[in-house]
């Protein structure tokens, strides 16, 4: 037999004719193994040489006596056993991994992380089912139920089970009796969309017209069945129920981007006259039209535009109420910035802004009072400390004046204005001290001679 060559050199080094015994294991097949097992692993050894040279430097280290365990990083040969995470490679070049262990799951621990205390905590906690008491139009509350599980189930995308509970609530008001047309015409509507959710546009469809039979020229249905129509390439009954659409609410954006779209495959599947293949457009009456553009908007839309239009005329008034200061109309902008604060109580630039027109009119009282309200809001507002500072010069309270003034520069040292009037409200504060101190008698504290 003619052995690889590095068994070879080995034998030649332990001055035998045949391979070590140790080499001889590694060769020879175990029992019940068929007579080519040997072949292949001779083959193995001498093919592969990352394995030749791994085998030989083993082998030549056990022969030398040098052979021990190397730790990890060392350049040592490593077995598959001793290498922990060692990938397997098998003849097609893949790789496997190793198994994990199977062993026992820690004590009070489960598969997926959570613990059984939190298992048992989860299941104590009873499901959210408030939905299901949400209005429901007429319905009774047991037919309300299936419609409200059906929407439920429907924004979890559950939409079999959704069709099975709006069916439900169909076959319900049927063996009631119920003819509520509006009521029936959402059920219909409502499992049309999981019908087009699950692309069955058939049944879509045949909901969608049933829906319509009971409430004409409903806006959900029509939208559903132009979608539906559209995709099964049925483009001239969808082009019809998009342009339906449009007539009963004009700004619908994806009716729009619809019927352009469906334009240029009618045009490549009917040609030029395409318009005259299509069915009759139904002309929506005035009250269908209305009845949609009259339904009452969402609280917060609501109030987002309330919010909005409180704001344009805020600015307006301000604006004027900042060009009648200007020319001089104090009486005017007095007025405006009084209604800039009936819609936003909480302006502090109203108040100061309002405080010029007192001041200006030789309102003093109500200018302090304006400018108290604002330093309230704004604590550090210069303006409202010089406006106060003028209306308690105005009050002849020279030394709150003064306090002001200082407050003033303190924040800001390089208003000359306040600087100036600091030197005036001083001048006039010493002088009513000297004026009160003229007024005030004297008391003559030395006693009568007795006689």
């Amino acid at each position: 037999m003619q052995w690889p060559h590095e068994i070879s050199l080995l034998s030649q080094h332990c001055n035998a004719t045949t391979p070590p015994p140790f080499v001889m294991s590694l060769l020879t097949p175990p029992v019940g193994a068929c007579p080519d097992t040997r072949s292949s692993i001779q083959l193995r050894l001498g093919c592969c040489s990352r394995g030749r040279k791994a085998l030989t430097l083993q082998c030549t280290e056990i022969i030398m006596g040098n052979a021990q365990d190397k730790p990890s990083g060392s350049g040592g040969a490593k077995t598959d056993q001793a290498t922990p995470g060692f990938r397997r490679r098998s003849r097609a070049g893949s790789t496997e991994k190793p198994k994990a262990g199977k062993g026992p799951p820690e004590k009070g621990s489960m598969a997926n992380g959570a613990t059984q205390g939190d298992r048992n905590q989860s299941k104590d906690i009873p499901p959210d089912t408030s939905y299901l008491d949400a209005p429901a139009g007429a319905l009774p509350p047991h037919l309300g139920r299936l419609k409200n599980e059906g929407n439920h189930l429907f924004k979890k995308g559950q939409f079999a089970d959704a069709v099975e509970k709006y069916s439900a609530a169909i076959d319900g008001c049927c063996d009631a009796g119920i003819e509520s047309g509006e009521d029936l015409c959402i059920l219909y509507s409502n499992r049309a969309a999981c019908y087009l959710k699950d692309g069955s546009n058939t049944e879509c469809i045949q909901d969608c017209t049933r829906a319509l039979d009971l409430q004409p020229f409903s806006l959900k249905p029509l939208l559903r069945r132009a979608t539906a129509y559209e995709s099964m390439e049925r483009y001239r009954q969808a082009y019809v129920d998009f342009k339906t659409v449009l007539q009963i609410d004009i700004g619908v954006q994806a009716a729009h981007d619809s019927v352009h779209r469906i334009t240029k495959q009618l045009i490549e599947q009917d040609g030029p006259d395409w318009r005259q293949k299509l069915p009759e457009i139904p002309l929506v009456p005035l009250s269908a039209q209305q009845h949609h553009r009259q339904k009452d908007p969402s609280a917060e839309l609501v109030q987002a535009r309330e919010a909005k239009k409180a704001e344009a005329r805020f600015a307006s008034l301000k604006t004027e109420g900042n060009e009648h200061v200007r020319k001089s109309q104090f009486h005017d902008g007095l007025e405006k910035y009084s209604e800039c604060l009936k819609i936003k109580p909480d302006e502090c630039s109203c108040f100061t802004n309002r405080a010029i027109c007192y001041l200006r009119l030789g309102c003093f009282e109500e200018a302090r009072q304006d400018c108290d309200s604002a330093l309230k809001l704004e604590p550090t507002n210069k303006k409202a400390f010089y406006r106060r500072a003028l209306a308690f010069k105005g009050l002849q309270d020279y030394l709150s004046s003064s306090s002001d003034l200082q407050e003033v520069l303190q924040l800001d040292p390089n208003v000359h204005e306040a600087e100036q009037e600091l030197e005036t409200v001083t001048g006039l504060l010493r002088q009513s001290l000297m004026d009160g101190a003229q007024l005030t008698p004297r008391v003559d504290t030395q006693r009568t001679p007795r006689v």
